[in-house]
């Protein structure tokens, strides 16, 4: 190999090496190794089952809702001007059948992923709700409908893709910009719920692993 070749490999190495050093993850779970280590559960109506499970020799977490409303909290605080990149996988049965996100009747989801931004008093806490939403398109975003304070954003909609595994990325920053018109403050959780106390009905999600990044995929 030439020296000028040699030169050139030697350089993409270092630049490669230093760009993934530079890409840091935090892990928001380890269901694979720790289970539900670490969540805690928070009861709005009802309980909702969540249970490690296995799938395709992985450990994720199945949720069964039956007229219920129970989410899994972890607290982890973490700026997301650094980790601003939240991804998680996940599969839900079917949507909500009755469920609508524009009234309050209809306020049930088979799937969601959030995380808690708290403010100086309880009442400016704001969060942002990443949803499989029922009617609401993919892509779209809504208050929710007993709360300005928490956005939700219809990572996935509708029924087409039920059954199967899906991998999500989102950008944490430049939603709460987009959604509150701020910067955002450090976070302090992140939950995952699936709840049909409203409608009445029922619901199955299941939920793989949950890590924040410095870095988006490519």
């Amino acid at each position: 190999m030439k020296t000028v070749e040699l030169l050139f490999v030697v350089l993409v190495t270092l630049v490669t090496s230093a760009s993934l050093s530079a890409a840091e993850e935090l892990a928001v779970s380890r269901f694979n190794t720790e289970g539900l280590t670490g969540w805690e559960p928070k009861v709005f109506k009802g309980i909702t089952e969540y249970q490690p499970v296995k799938d395709h020799a992985t450990v994720v977490v199945r949720a069964v809702s039956n007229a219920s409303a129970s989410g899994l909290v972890k607290n982890i605080s973490f700026s997301p001007a650094k980790y601003r990149y939240l991804r998680w996988s996940w599969k839900i049965a079917r949507t909500v059948a009755g469920g609508d996100e524009q009234t309050r009747n209809g306020d049930d989801y088979a799937a969601r992923v959030y995380v808690l931004f708290p403010g100086h008093f309880f009442w400016q806490m704001k969060a942002i709700n990443y949803i499989w939403a029922n009617k609401l398109s993919k892509g779209k975003s809504t208050p929710n409908a007993y709360t300005a304070n928490a956005m939700m954003i219809a990572v996935e909609s509708g029924n087409e893709k039920s059954g199967q595994w899906l991998t999500e990325e989102r950008d944490l920053r430049a939603d709460y910009r987009a959604l509150f018109g701020t910067e955002p403050p450090d976070a302090k959780a992140v939950a995952i719920m699936t709840d049909t106390d409203n409608t009445g009905g029922t619901a199955r999600a299941w939920y793989g692993e949950i890590t924040l990044a410095t870095e988006n995929i490519d």
